[in-house]
This record gives structure tokens, C-alpha cells and sequence, in this order.
């Protein structure tokens, strides 16, 4: 009998907003071998908005490729006029970004697009 197929270790959901914003909804994990999955819903995004955020609510882990992947989306959409920021962050990913000193490079917003942090 066949295995069943493992479910991906990543899936991204783009969701258009009022306005030219985009919420980028990631499920899973974002770890490396799978970062090339977000990178490819995000960057076409970059040069036709001014504002994408990433709502992390559901992405239950990530390693230091995947925070690699959310600095060259903040890098690639800086240079371009366009903000990233981020929401819903986890103890983990909020614990990773302080360890590094990124935390303080994002931009975190609350529910409201509120920002805090």
C-alpha cells in the first residue's frame, strides 16, 4: 500500500486588503528546504504594493534559513519603496529575532496594524 503524501512543511496563503496591501498568511514551518515557498508568493508582490505583512499566526517553527528568508524579503522589499512587517509572531520566532537583534529591524504590528514591540 502506498504512503500517504507528507504534507508540506510550508504553505502560504496571499490575501489582497483594502487598499494596495497584501497579507501574506504562512502555515507550517518555515525551515530550510521550503523557504523558496514564501520567496515565490512574496517577491512578485514587492514591486506592485507599498505595504505586504506577514502573518506568522500559524507557522509553528522556524530555523535560521527561514529567518535568512524573512531578511531577504525585508531587504528586497526595502529597496523597492515597500514595507514589510510582521504579526502574530510565536515565543520562538519572537526569541530567534531577539537573539539575532532583528527584532528591532521589523516592523511588528498588532491585530489592528497597530504597531508594537
Amino acid at each position: 500500500m502506498p504512503e500517504p503524501a507528507a504534507e508540506p512543511a510550508l504553505t502560504v496563503d496571499v490575501e489582497r486588503c483594502t487598499g494596495n496591501v497584501y497579507v501574506v498568511h504562512c502555515h507550517g514551518r518555515l525551515v530550510a528546504g521550503v523557504t523558496d515557498i514564501l520567496s515565490a508568493k512574496v517577491v512578485p508582490l514587492i514591486p506592485q504594493t507599498k505595504r505586504i505583512v506577514l502573518d506568522l499566526s500559524d507557522l509553528k517553527h522556524t530555523d535560521s534559513m527561514g529567518l535568512g528568508s524573512l531578511v531577504r524579503l525585508y531587504v528586497s522589499a526595502k529597496s523597492a519603496g515597500c514595507s514589510l512587517e510582521l504579526m502574530h509572531l510565536s515565543k520562538q520566532i519572537q526569541h530567534l529575532l531577539g537573539l539575532t537583534h532583528m527584532l528591532s529591524v521589523f516592523t511588528v504590528i498588532g491585530e489592528n496594524g497597530i504597531k508594537f514591540m
